[in-house]
């Protein structure tokens, strides 16, 4: 048995987790920002950083209270190097510096997108491999072939904005408040799919490749259409049908996408993981699309979709494992493609 203490403070989330044997949750605590940015419509990385300084030590006492464990007893602590806002990355990386050096333990680096994918594999009945891992959130868009732990193969990712992204600038235009994503998915659900013909970025092209910049742009001109002929801002049955259009339409290119990928791949298992992944119309389209392969299908719960530290312990242990520590000079890197953080074998 061994348990890992996992820290993520990527962008507005400063979270401590302690995982045992990288599938068993023994406590994850999540301290969130919503209050913080909500005025802004979007993550301020200065003030995230700030707010991480004054509850990182806080949330690290709760998780392991919660657990009922002493930091003396864990076999490692695994922080989130990159990718991510390099203020709020650093306050979580001196902290958990700080702690591996005080309890003289192993201090390992997680990349970010790896934690997203590990979170399918968290609980009683974690997702064998290989799997299809499909990642929608603020910050990334990107398909995967997960053949085990240690081999993670890119099979496709967006060109310009990520899912999430598009879902929070839409909400802000629309003046929804943050996080926008969630307020799309609430007021999609009274709403018309088909009100509005969205475009589709990149449905007709070959290939896995991904795009929602265009799509972005295509709803704000929709809406300032809306405003103009409607004489002010949009009502709320207006919302509803330009939130679900929108989602619907990025439903559908994820949902192809993901097909083609499993169709490439040959894989019977599939994981949608990351913020977007909480999503019910996405969630629902996905499964129809598994259900209708014949495939397996999981989504982490909905605690576990959004950025946390459960999902960085369970990468931690693998890493643990196989002895690859970093060393106390860990940098943090706001981009790094995956699996490429300072770790090494000893």
């Amino acid at each position: 048995m061994a348990v890992v203490l996992g820290i993520e403070s990527s962008c507005d989330d400063m979270a401590v987790a302690l995982v045992r044997d990288g599938t068993q949750v023994l406590a994850s605590v999540v301290h969130s920002q919503d209050e913080v940015h909500a005025d802004y419509g979007g993550v301020v990385p200065e003030l995230a950083s700030r707010d991480h300084v004054r509850h990182v030590h806080g949330t690290a006492r709760r998780a392991l209270e919660r657990a009922g464990w002493t930091l003396e007893r864990v076999d490692a602590v695994a922080v989130t190097a990159g990718p991510g806002l390099i203020g709020s990355l650093l306050v979580g990386l001196c902290f958990a510096k700080a702690l591996a050096y005080r309890a003289r333990k192993p201090l390992v680096a997680v990349h970010h997108i790896e934690g997203h994918l590990a979170s399918a594999r968290l609980g009683d009945d974690p997702l064998a491999f290989p799997f299809l891992g499909v990642v929608v959130s603020g910050g990334h868009s990107a398909l995967y072939a997960v053949e085990s732990g240690e081999r993670i193969r890119l099979l496709g990712q967006t060109r310009d904005d990520a899912a999430g992204e598009a879902f929070d600038k839409l909400a802000k235009r629309m003046g929804l408040g943050y996080p926008g994503g969630r307020e799309i998915d609430r007021r999609a659900r009274s709403g018309r799919r088909d009100a509005y013909p969205f475009p589709r970025p990149m449905l007709k092209e070959p290939g896995l490749e991904l795009s929602f910049s265009g799509l972005k742009t295509a709803a704000a001109l929709e809406i300032a259409r809306l405003e103009r002929d409607g004489g002010g801002a949009l009502g709320e049955t207006e919302i509803a049908d330009v939130s679900a259009s929108f989602q619907e339409a990025v439903a559908d290119v994820l949902v192809e996408k993901t097909r083609r990928a499993l169709e490439r791949t040959g894989y019977e298992r599939v994981a949608l993981v990351g913020g977007l992944a909480a999503n019910s119309r996405l969630r629902e389209r996905v499964g129809e699309l598994a259900g209708e392969r014949g495939v397996e299908v999981r989504y982490p719960p909905i605690q576990l979709c959004t950025d946390n530290a459960a999902m960085v312990a369970a990468v931690g242990h693998g890493l643990w494992r196989a002895g690859r520590f970093a060393g106390l000079d860990l940098e943090a890197f706001s981009r790094v493609p995956l699996g490429e953080v300072s770790s090494s074998a000893p």
